[in-house]
């Protein structure tokens, strides 16, 4: 039985009925606010696992109330929202939303993205250890392993696969790699991030032209999988 909660923040009836189905069919508890106001409210009284936010809000902006739960909630925030322009999805990931998907979406698809994003809230961010597949990571000893075989990475490398591990199903944008890896000052420096995303897939992904740890999102990230 699974007992994680989801908190769905949507004004749209048909949403919230297609999400009430999915999820409670899925043994998810779920609660539903139509307004920025409601969510917050019971945010705060029934912290959730997870929360589904929508980005047009009748009383607030989605974006806004992203924020304001940020300045608190640590847990899983996904954006469902039928604005698909680039400016709005990286937006909404430098304010910290765990992920972003555009109406209409997949039921299949968003489950896959809840499961994803409950689990990281279950990784402790100071493991000593973490595996994802074929890949295992020894933060303590910075020693990384592919099919249990020593990978050499250069120290900006261990720096980048451990931000992406750590984040494993979540989309980070280009601004938000480059703040964390080498400091605000290279914000803008994408092609410089590419260089060294190239460099990683080489030394650890079986195929580099065909990726399948470190994905591209097009025009926004990349996404560790």
């Amino acid at each position: 039985m699974n007992k994680a909660e989801i908190l769905v923040i949507d004004d749209e009836a048909p949403i919230r009925k297609l999400l009430e189905i999915t999820l409670e069919s899925n043994d998810y508890k779920v609660w539903f606010a139509e307004t920025g106001k409601e969510g917050m409210i019971l945010a705060v009284n029934h912290p959730p696992e997870l929360i589904l936010l929508d980005i047009g809000l009748p009383d607030k902006s989605g974006h806004e109330i992203l924020q304001e739960l940020r300045a608190w909630y640590n847990k899983a925030i996904v954006i469902l929202s039928v604005q698909d322009s680039e400016e709005d999805i990286v937006k909404a990931l430098d304010n910290g939303a765990t992920d972003y998907l555009t109406k209409p979406f997949r039921t299949a698809e968003l489950l896959a993205r809840i499961r994803s994003a409950i689990r990281r809230n279950q990784l402790h961010n100071d493991s000593s250890i973490l595996s994802c597949d074929d890949l295992q990571i020894d933060f303590g000893a910075r020693i990384v392993k592919r099919n249990n075989e020593i990978v050499k990475l250069t120290s900006t490398e261990f720096n980048l696969l451990a931000l992406f591990m750590k984040n494993e199903g979540r989309v980070l944008t280009h601004q938000y790699i480059l703040k964390e890896i080498w400091g605000i000052g290279y914000q803008t420096e994408t092609q410089y991030l590419r260089v060294f995303v190239a460099t990683l897939r080489k030394k650890i992904e079986e195929n580099p032209n065909q990726p399948k740890h470190i994905i591209t999102e097009s025009g926004v990230g990349y996404r560790f999988s």
